[in-house]
């Protein structure tokens, strides 16, 4: 186990594990229902589209626009500490009008994000965990 000072890590859960192990593979994959098609993402039991419950995994572009965003000035945890200020926001994907991913958006100074920036997820290696989604403006390298 991690010190105090450590970000706290995700806890897959049999619902949530196939997210993670795309994480590990380099990509981004999130749910969808074989009923309707339609994505959903954070991780359901059943669509809340249409209430079907054969929901696999799917690898998705990871290319969306910045629909909202906050710069952190104040760690909530102290395992931030050393991270801030830094900037989150929710991604609307292009595979679909409102599925919406959340991550730091990283390259970019965090007062130089702005809501319809388009981004592209990249994966960041969490210490104690692995890699998780960040995102970084379209037009940076790396």
């Amino acid at each position: 186990m991690g010190s105090s000072d450590d970000p706290p890590v995700p806890v897959p859960t049999p619902l949530t594990a196939p997210y993670w192990a795309a994480c590990r593979r380099g990509m981004l994959a999130i749910q969808r229902c074989a009923a309707c098609r339609r994505y959903v993402h954070f991780p359901e039991p059943e669509c809340p589209f249409c209430g079907g419950t054969r929901l696999g995994f799917e690898p998705v572009s990871g290319r969306g626009r910045v629909v909202t965003h906050t710069v952190i000035h104040r760690p909530f945890a102290p395992g931030f500490a050393a991270q801030v200020p830094y900037a989150a926001a929710w991604v609307e994907l292009a595979e679909q009008p409102g599925l919406r991913a959340f991550g730091r958006v990283r390259g970019r100074p965090p007062d130089g994000v702005a809501i319809g920036m388009a981004v592209r997820v990249v994966f960041t290696d969490l210490p104690g965990f692995g890699p998780i989604p960040d995102f970084r403006p379209e037009e940076s390298d790396g």
